[in-house]
């Protein structure tokens, strides 16, 4: 299905689609210049050959940790306010049950809660990105409403839940089996915000129904990175403060772990150790964290990655889309190669920005914009 930046969608029948430029093909993300060819959603073949396009054909982003149900609070006070400093505390914004993002949803109509996701969701699309992993506040209602968001968007989410805040002990297991028969897996806040008996339960609930169990760990302190590996979860999410010791144990669990460095870097907690985690052979993607605040845009993370904290540009390129795809098992998509689900943004290299470009990945991490892209296809 082709969807431009005004999105439409086609009539469903058999076709083909050939498209020339240069093409971020395969696992490594090789630049080559050629043709793909598509067939019914199918990457069916991938040929390299001289040609004058100025298409960038490039694998769309996977956003691997969100929580989009903040779209309903887009600008909170950060900073200064009438003169006087408002700490940015990440208890204060975003911690359970209490944090200004849990009262906001708390008293705030669920029409507007999947309003404002539904645009969020068309945000995602707008700016290539095809699939995201979303972690879902307000238990089994708000994985409802994250579904109802999605009805009308071919966007992909994988969404992990979690109990309501206000779910007594003895409801706790009903609870869970809900959550599980009605979302993709749990996607918990950090072992210091929920009791270790719950989070052993939904541990168990997750391996006997084989659903993933993702958890926060280490984003402002490492006090909770040892409850969280006691858990052995499929994912770690942030791990900013985790320690060379802690980075052998994931290794050695083969624990992926998804990074939010502009949430982090906006929060004051640190950039997570991302070089020892690549270097230790841990799986890295990346994901845009809270909508209160920051964008969905992966281009605006692969910016702030490549020039405030001086990872490699390939590097980022492949945590942000393909890296996505294999830490949320997103089987057959990812890398543009043949066989696998066409998931594919066509960048314009010669719009206003990117006229001149000499290396495509270089210039896409660095400054890439929504605005360059000419069509994405899901």
């Amino acid at each position: 299905m082709l969807i431009n930046n005004k999105v439409h969608k086609e009539v469903a029948m058999s076709c083909e689609q050939t498209i020339h430029g240069k093409i971020i093909y395969g696992p490594e993300a090789e630049v080559i210049e050629g043709y793909i060819v598509i067939e019914d959603g199918i990457v069916k073949e991938v040929h390299e050959k001289k040609n004058d396009s100025g298409n960038i054909i490039a694998p769309c982003f996977v956003n691997a940790h969100t929580h989009i149900g903040d779209s309903v609070c887009k600008d909170p006070v950060l900073g200064n306010l009438h003169g006087h400093y408002v700490e940015r505390d990440l208890s204060q914004l975003v911690q359970p049950p209490h944090g200004l993002k849990h009262r906001i949803l708390n008293t705030t109509p669920h029409w507007k809660i999947v309003d404002a996701m539904m645009n969020s969701i068309q945000d995602m699309n707008d700016t290539g990105t095809y699939a995201f992993a979303d972690f879902r506040e307000s238990g089994t209602k708000g994985v409802l409403a994250l579904k109802e968001a999605l009805e009308s968007s071919d966007v992909l989410a994988r969404i992990f839940g979690r109990p309501a805040n206000n779910v007594g002990e003895k409801n706790i297991s009903r609870e869970l089996e809900e959550l599980l028969d009605k979302a993709d897996g749990f996607g918990m806040s950090g072992t210091n915000d929920i009791d270790m008996e719950i989070l052993k339960t939904a541990r168990q609930y997750s391996l006997k129904m084989d659903k993933t169990f993702a958890v926060h760990a280490g984003e402002s302190s490492r006090s909770d990175i040892n409850k969280a590996l006691s858990l052995d979860p499929d994912i770690l999410i942030h791990m900013t403060q985790a320690t060379q010791k802690d980075l052998q144990e994931v290794a050695d669990m083969d624990i992926p772990i998804v990074v939010c460095p502009r949430s982090n870097f906006i929060t004051g907690v640190g950039m997570a150790p991302i070089v020892k985690m690549l270097d230790m052979g841990i799986k890295v993607a990346v994901g845009t964290d809270n909508v209160m605040l920051n964008s969905v845009s992966m281009f605006s993370e692969m910016e702030i990655l490549s020039k405030v904290f001086g990872f490699e540009d390939r590097q980022v390129f492949i945590m942000c889309t393909l890296m996505g795809a294999a830490v949320l098992g997103l089987e057959n998509t990812g890398p543009i190669i043949e066989r696998n689900n066409a998931k594919v943004m066509i960048l314009n290299g010669n719009s206003s920005n990117l006229a001149g470009i000499k290396n495509p990945i270089n210039s896409i991490v660095r400054r890439g914009r929504p605005d360059d892209i000419l069509s994405v296809i899901i």
